[in-house]
């Protein structure tokens, strides 16, 4: 028997949502000049909003906006490496920490399934002790340069436990074989909790508060 942990990773393992946080912060730190953007940023959430666009596409065209249509390593490691470093001192909640260590000192195999970018969610995980990732990946031009454009599908709701379950496929993991505990604290991940045979609801929406007290899901705040 396999034991997971599956941790979602924005306003569950971190107090705040990351993915524009991070865009801003290589703005500033690489191209100040792109910030003249944010009107145009404001207006691709206004027309989320309205869904003329989906959540993919949103943050394509917002990655387009703040950090550029294609970047290299060299250029990104250094900005990932100190967001990163900002995120584990800055964001993350003690609770997260403590379950954390726990699943760890129970033997399970840690593995973070975010729709945040794996662009700068691996040095998180990393530091985090995670051992595996599984989050929203870019595609690479031909010159190995990183695209915003979105490779495969936005790890976000449904997507998500379809991600899980292709990554389990990968590495020959029957689930059968595995006994699955999964954090989030949004409505979006059902999915995820039905799958899972320990569902863990975590600083909840409401929404998510609610039916995981029907269902009989453990709710659980790490705030502190």
């Amino acid at each position: 028997m396999t034991d997971l942990a599956i941790y979602d990773m924005d306003r569950t393992i971190t107090r705040r949502a990351t993915y524009t946080p991070f865009l801003l912060h290589c703005a500033r730190a690489r191209a100040p000049w792109r910030l003249a953007f944010a009107p145009a940023v404001v207006g691709s959430m206004a027309a989320f909003g309205l869904k003329a666009i989906d959540r993919a596409r949103l943050k394509e065209l917002n990655h387009h906006l703040l950090l550029g249509y294609a970047r290299s390593d060299e250029e990104m490691k250094p900005l990932v490496e100190q967001f990163a470093e900002t995120t584990i001192r800055d964001n993350i909640r003690p609770g997260a920490i403590r379950a954390i260590a726990r699943d760890r000192a129970e033997g399970r195999r840690l593995v973070m399934a975010t729709a945040s970018y794996a662009l700068y969610v691996d040095a998180i995980a990393e530091r985090l002790g995670f051992d595996d990732v599984i989050a929203t990946r870019s595609v690479r031009g031909s010159d190995g340069r990183l695209l915003a454009r979105i490779l495969g599908d936005n790890c976000y709701g449904p997507a998500k436990l379809g991600m899980i379950e292709e990554w389990m496929a990968e590495e020959q993991i029957e689930r059968s074989a595995v006994h699955a505990r999964f954090y989030s604290d949004h409505h979006t991940d059902v999915p995820a909790f039905e799958w899972a045979d320990e569902a863990v609801a975590v600083n909840a929406t409401g929404q998510l508060e609610k039916l995981a007290r029907n269902r009989g899901w453990r709710v659980e705040d790490w705030s502190k």
